[in-house]
This record gives C-alpha cells, sequence and structure tokens, in this order.
C-alpha cells in the first residue's frame, strides 16, 4: 500500500501525517495523533465507542478510512472541556446525573450528543434516544 499525506484539524490544533491508505480513522486518532479517549470497540459501527465530530457531524470513526479525513475539522473527547478543565455542559450532565457505566463507551455517547445538542434546534427526547440508540 501506498503512503497518503493527510492534513486534518484536531480539537483546534493542525496536523499533518502521512498514513497508509489502509489505516483508519478511529487507529490514526488513536495512535498517530494520540487521541486514545477514541475507543476501538466492535470495530463494525455498531457500539459507537469510535464516535467523533467530523466537521460537525457525529462520525463512527472505525469505519471511516484516515485518509478520508483529508481536509476537515475533527473533535475528540478530549477537545470538549474548556482550556480551565470545566467539562462540556454535555459531560457535565453527565456526571450530574450520574449517566455513566464503565466509562468505556461514555466517549462516543458525549460526542453524539454534543453533536445533536450544538445546532440552534433543541432536539427531541424521541431523537435523542434514537441515537443514542445505536451505543452500548
Amino acid at each position: 500500500m501506498s503512503d497518503h499525506p493527510i492534513r486534518v484539524t484536531i480539537n483546534g490544533r493542525p496536523h499533518t501525517a502521512t498514513v497508509e491508505g489502509r489505516l483508519t480513522l478511529s487507529d490514526f486518532l488513536r495512535t498517530e495523533a494520540g487521541y486514545t479517549g477514541v475507543h476501538l470497540g466492535c470495530e463494525h459501527r455498531v457500539c459507537g465507542a469510535c464516535t467523533i465530530i467530523l466537521d460537525g457531524q457525529a462520525v463512527r470513526s472505525c469505519l471511516m478510512l484516515a485518509v478520508q479525513a483529508d481536509g476537515t475539522s475533527i473533535t475528540t473527547v478530549e477537545g470538549l472541556a474548556a482550556a480551565d478543565g470545566s467539562l462540556h455542559p454535555v459531560q457535565q450532565a453527565l456526571r450530574d446525573e450520574h449517566g455513566l457505566q464503565c466509562g468505556f463507551c461514555t466517549p462516543g455517547v458525549v460526542m453524539t450528543l454534543v453533536a445533536l445538542t450544538s445546532g440552534p434546534e433543541k432536539p427531541s427526547a424521541d431523537t435523542l434516544l434514537e441515537a443514542l440508540s445505536g451505543h452500548l
């Protein structure tokens, strides 16, 4: 396989790399870029643990190739907290309401909820439940 140069912005920081064409975005984010909050569970788009926000949309990074992300803006769970360490409102709400399980799938759940609640419209409870139905 040949190598491909890519440029992405991860959590507001520009990142360039040369990657194999078959490297998944999730593996790139974890091993090449060091964002280990992107968890790998099923690697088949079933568990949601690898969910990130790519150009404003929640995406399962295990089924996307790193080369497909060239030129995009990516947010991982590590990029949500403020510089002073205060949690994103979604993270704080889950903490306040004890909305955590073992923690493995939590980053994916958080990223899905952040993507849904970042727009101008407030999503309905049914919309939120439907979006979370794809997470363990």
